[in-house]
């Protein structure tokens, strides 16, 4: 086989390939004398098919699986004996289809092409300064999230009428208080289907219902007639209600008042724990991690920013194409839809594809970087970890759990899109143990804010390296 360079620009690689006759003349001969010996044709004794028709027969399907064969190994061999990193599948090209199947064979000639991936210098770890702000969880936040458990806890008690005397002159519904109704909605009077109900309650003060209806409630009594008119939202889930003025006559039956649950060893025991002191070290301890899940995020993205400003080599250009295109096609639906952010508003195609492209470039650089980082350190996700993880995600869907665990065993490809995150997860955790990190508690308000300046690459197309 001849291999000879044709292109090598920055990352761009190409390769002529000439495998020679002879050596296509030899496989195929070897390939249709063992098929000769194992064929079973009628009116010939079993491995003694006269070669002729072995090759009328199979001649051309030999030939072509021969061709298919060549070009994989020439690729192979290109790609070990260079040392090259393909950064994509490299790209076949000239493979004559007729000229493998000629016979007498001839030379077979095509051309590879390809990207490779850039020399990555590992930046210096530990020249990293990020601060890590954490947040503990406050008494009060404790207290206000007992206090929304018991008030979800609530009893309904119907009003007396010493409570609505002590009302003085508005005795009827009040923020807080539960109303039980009927009701007929109608549409330019006539009724609507799904518009009639009885024996609801409307919360005075909650949500629930269309805006505006509870809150022409307010003031009203046990037996009393309203009708009260409202609008449907634009976005409301039935269509042909959509946007539309319409009235409710409303009858109201009962009017109660909601108390809230005691702050007790019972209210606990009603969340399946034993004691209010368990209760609040549960509502702690779930509070704290989802406050460290947010420091962690934060520092992540911090991180993140931090080595993108470290890597500085080219990307190859197929792979900034490929993840351009892919944000591009987000914008372009986002336009359409009339959802573009607030900062691209305004901002002309060219623009735009400029300010995108420079993004689809960081992105691929920071992935490539914490790919590398990964392959140099011989980090990886073990089986167990993926077992663990598809378990996690096929939890997500209730009652499908099995065919989802039999989706990610038909389908390895979906597998990996669980696979990336965990990767990129160890890689960083590697990171932040070399990196110099100071932590600092602040507020839960403050560690909630978004920095002034998020530029971090978020979703940079990161994956195990399996070299």
């Amino acid at each position: 086989m001849q291999v000879t360079e044709t292109l090598s620009d920055g990352l761009k690689r190409a390769y002529a390939i000439v495998v020679p006759a002879a050596d296509i003349e030899s496989r195929r001969l070897a390939r249709l004398t063992s098929l000769g010996k194992q064929l079973r044709l009628p009116g010939f004794r079993p491995g003694k098919i006269p070669m002729p028709v072995v090759k009328q027969r199979y001649g051309v399907a030999v030939a072509a699986e021969i061709a298919d064969e060549q070009v994989n190994e020439a690729t192979r061999k290109v790609v070990e004996d260079n040392g090259l990193r393909p950064a994509l599948q490299p790209k076949i090209e000239g493979v004559d289809a007729d000229a493998a199947k000629a016979s007498p064979a001839v030379d077979l000639t095509f051309q590879i092409e390809m990207e490779v991936l850039p020399e990555i210098p590992m930046p210096d770890f530990g020249s990293i300064a990020l601060t890590r702000k954490k947040a503990v969880v406050a008494a009060e936040k404790i207290d206000e999230a007992v206090a929304n458990l018991a008030a979800r806890q609530r009893n309904l008690v119907e009003l007396t009428d010493e409570d609505l005397a002590a009302r003085g002159d508005n005795q009827g519904a009040i923020d807080g208080d539960v109303l039980t109704v009927d009701f007929l909605g109608k549409i330019d009077g006539v009724p609507f289907d799904g518009g009639a109900a009885s024996d609801i309650d409307v919360d005075i003060g909650g949500t629930g219902f269309i805006p505006g209806f509870a809150e022409q409630l307010v003031g009203a009594k046990a037996g009393e007639e309203r009708t009260i008119t409202v609008t449907f939202p634009a976005e409301y889930n039935a269509a042909h209600l959509a946007g539309k003025e319409a009235t409710f006559d409303v009858t109201v039956k009962q009017l109660r008042k909601s108390v809230p649950a005691t702050i007790d060893d019972e209210l606990a025991q009603k969340m399946g724990l034993e004691s209010l002191d368990e209760l609040r070290t549960a509502i702690t301890e779930r509070m704290q991690a989802e406050y460290d899940q947010i420091a962690r995020m934060r520092l992540k993205r911090a991180l993140l920013d931090a080595l993108t400003d470290l890597a500085s080599f080219p990307t190859p250009e197929t792979m900034t194409n490929m993840e351009f295109d892919q944000i591009w096609q987000r914008i372009v639906a986002d336009k359409e839809a009339g959802k573009l952010d607030a900062g691209d508003q305004g901002k002309d195609d060219d623009t735009l594809r400029a300010e995108y492209r420079a993004i689809a470039e960081r992105r691929v650089r920071l992935g490539l970087l914490l790919n590398d980082i990964g392959r140099i350190n011989g980090l990886s996700v073990s089986p167990e970890e993926m077992n663990r993880a598809i378990r996690a995600e096929a939890s997500r869907y209730p009652g499908q759990e099995a065919q989802m665990m039999e989706l990610f065993r038909k389908y390895p490809q979906v597998a990996e899109n669980i696979r990336g995150p965990i990767y990129e997860d160890k890689v960083v955790d590697f990171v932040l143990e070399l990196a110099n990190v100071t932590d600092e508690i602040v507020s839960i308000e403050e560690l909630s804010q978004e920095p002034e300046e998020a530029t971090a690459p978020a979703d940079a197309p990161v994956s195990e390296a399996t070299e």
